[in-house]
């Protein structure tokens, strides 16, 4: 065991999750929680016993939370994931600036974690014209969401040699509880009232679609890594097909919905395909198995 390794071991495992009723927070503290971590979290409408009511964007709360906990590993998830969010000056005030406020306060108190994960996104890639997306690429972002992204990253960077980082590009994964506003627990919904006819955007995109329980899994294993000031995909170069996944309600649910193009559902910018390759996350923390995606849709049509 390297000396990185063996300070890991010794730690007492305190981690604080910005963000952490999010979607993927709770999730991910549930995870951490069986797997003996002492799990704080930050979240922007609450608080709770361990949950500290936080604004990224405020330097000040971000400095009390800090000085209160003194997390020996931090993942931080806080930010607008909504790609269709209305106001696009939201997504740098949260997702660039509000990750760089964090990393300013932690560098200010001096408190250096063990391990602080940043959750950057795929779409940072843009349209690359690729099938599959690795970390050599050059991002060329098509949205305000991830540009906000890459801009994070950029800035993160300049931290690399003061605090122990690794950036995740996560592609799209997704269970039960997903807000209904994210596609697939769109189309789930749809089929869970019976409706007849579901209107969708572009059928003409290949995504990837992986279970949340994999994301946690991805998140433990980088965060007792050895690896610092990296930049690594959450993926597992699973593609699917739109219509595949209409396919699949189609007979989880017993019945053909009708699909129709919406126009208005259509983004000039659409990203076609999206799948990355995991060859450098399994490098880092082994090949990790998921459950099938008809079964993730299974679970979360039969919720």
């Amino acid at each position: 065991m390297t000396s990185e390794g063996m300070r890991l071991a010794r730690a007492s495992k305190k981690v604080l999750i910005t963000g952490i009723d999010s979607f993927t927070g709770y999730y991910l503290s549930s995870y951490l929680q069986n797997c003996g971590y002492d799990v704080y979290g930050t979240s922007f409408f609450k608080e709770t016993d361990k949950i500290y009511k936080c604004d990224i964007t405020k330097k000040e709360d971000i400095l009390s939370v800090l000085k209160e906990v003194s997390p020996e590993f931090i993942i931080h998830l806080s930010g607008i994931s909504f790609t269709a969010h209305g106001n696009n000056e939201d997504f740098y005030k949260v997702n660039t600036i509000g990750t760089i406020n964090i990393l300013d306060i932690l560098v200010e108190l001096n408190i250096n974690p063990l391990k602080i994960i940043l959750a950057s996104s795929a779409t940072v890639y843009g349209n690359q014209g690729l099938e599959v997306l690795d970390e050599s690429l050059c991002p060329i972002p098509a949205n305000h969401y991830g540009l906000s992204k890459y801009a994070m990253e950029c800035l993160a960077k300049n931290y690399f040699t003061k605090l122990n980082i690794i950036i995740t590009r996560p592609f799209n994964y997704t269970g039960i509880a997903q807000e209904e506003h994210f596609l697939i627990p769109k189309i789930v919904k749809h089929f869970k009232e019976s409706k007849k006819e579901i209107e969708l955007g572009n059928l003409d995109v290949s995504r990837e679609f992986n279970d949340i329980s994999y994301v946690c899994e991805v998140y433990k294993n980088l965060l007792e890594s050895d690896v610092k000031s990296e930049i690594v995909n959450i993926c597992s170069n699973r593609g699917i097909k739109l219509l595949d996944v209409i396919e699949m309600m189609n007979d989880i649910a017993e019945y053909k919905i009708a699909v129709k193009v919406n126009p208005a559902f259509i983004r000039k910018d659409e990203i076609k395909t999206l799948t990355g390759s995991p060859k450098k996350l399994f490098e880092i923390i082994g090949h990790i198995e998921q459950k099938e995606f008809k079964d993730t849709l299974r679970e979360m049509y039969e919720a």
